[in-house]
């Protein structure tokens, strides 16, 4: 038995390693930012974890800047690498979805990656971080910490990976707080210092005493600080824009899911996930900087107890769940599901949603 055990253990190495990808040459990498890379947040975010995948892998990152979401220039930036022998893109935009589709299909032997991305294939993988779980527990922190109920939230579009964090973060905050309730503002665009700052004000101006957010600029937290009230950030740790306003921020990790990836293309016999990587806490991508000294420490247990919870298993969207319409979204013992929290288009109850 032993040996037929063997031999059969072989043959699937043999034909899982015909089924995956694996580079012809030993893995040189390249970053594409999407903005500068001291934007103070969502690519910044990735230049900060560059130099630590570096030293997992042992291997120099170079990466070029503002290379914006049009193929015309992600084509070329991307080229210009693969000429020099680079066979690992990694890009960090939405908006390269199409175009590494494209270019994955064009160049069979590089491997690519996209953050926040939508495509997928034998050689590209597209990843995102579960945000809703780190701004499930700032929600936690900001429902604990508002005198009035009243939390406010800047957020960029309606879309699913932007609605799940506000439904998140009302969640959080009605753990700590039952009559807390959350205002969201959209701006139309994820880098608006002018329109962030107008949606943070106007929310001050309405009593409202704590700001989350989900947009690239720490514009809210500098408004909150300005205007005597708190706030909690997105992308890295803002305390270091408004450290007297921002008691936490959801921050990425992202050199926890990229260095083990990474390894495993280095490896051979890579098989990108077909939906895109959708890394959670426990598997890097998104966490929580917790917390600021005015955050008191019984808060503070109450939080990374959820936070080891989630780590454990702990689902956020688990039933039952109606929207603000009081229809069932989620039913009672259920789970929503991946496609579901991309699709998600609705909102929990006490969360007020302005254009």
């Amino acid at each position: 038995m032993i040996p037929a055990i063997a031999a059969a253990a072989t043959i699937g190495a043999s034909v899982a390693l015909a089924a995956g990808f694996t580079l012809p040459a030993p893995p040189k990498i390249a970053f594409l930012y999407f903005a500068d890379k001291t934007d103070g947040g969502w690519t910044q975010a990735f230049d900060e974890a560059r130099p630590k995948i570096e030293k997992s892998l042992d291997i120099q990152i170079p990466f070029v800047e503002n290379v914006p979401e049009v193929a015309g220039q992600i084509t070329p930036a991307a080229e210009r690498f693969i000429q020099r022998g680079y066979n690992v893109i990694i890009g960090t935009a939405f908006g390269y979805s199409d175009t590494f589709k494209e270019l994955s299909l064009k160049y069979p032997k590089v491997a690519f990656l996209n953050a926040s991305g939508t495509t997928n294939g034998s050689n590209l993988e597209s990843f995102y971080g579960r945000t809703y779980e780190s701004q499930y527990l700032c929600g936690m922190v900001a429902g604990a910490m508002s005198k009035t109920g009243k939390l406010g939230f800047v957020a960029a579009h309606p879309i699913g990976p932007v609605n799940w964090t506000i439904n998140a973060y009302e969640m959080g905050a009605l753990k700590m707080n039952p009559k807390a309730t959350v205002t969201v503002v959209f701006t139309g665009a994820w880098n608006d210092p002018v329109k962030e700052r107008a949606a943070a004000s106007a929310m001050a101006d309405q009593g409202i005493d704590v700001i989350g957010q989900h947009v690239d600029t720490p514009t809210p937290q500098i408004v909150a600080q300005e205007r005597g009230i708190y706030g909690t950030g997105h992308h890295r740790d803002f305390r270091e824009f408004a450290p007297k306003a921002t008691l936490c921020s959801s921050v990425w990790t992202w050199e926890k899911f990229l260095a083990p990836e990474l390894k495993k293309v280095a490896t051979g016999n890579w098989e990108p996930n077909p939906y895109g990587a959708f890394p959670g806490i426990k598997e890097g991508g998104t966490d929580i900087a917790c917390c600021s000294g005015a955050v008191p420490k019984d808060v503070m247990d109450k939080v990374m107890a959820e936070r080891d919870a989630i780590i454990a298993g702990k689902q956020i969207f688990t039933g039952p769940i109606k929207d603000t319409a009081n229809v069932e979204r989620v039913a009672a013992g259920k789970t929503l599901d991946d496609g579901g929290l991309w699709k998600m288009d609705w909102y929990v109850p006490g969360v007020i949603a302005q254009k």
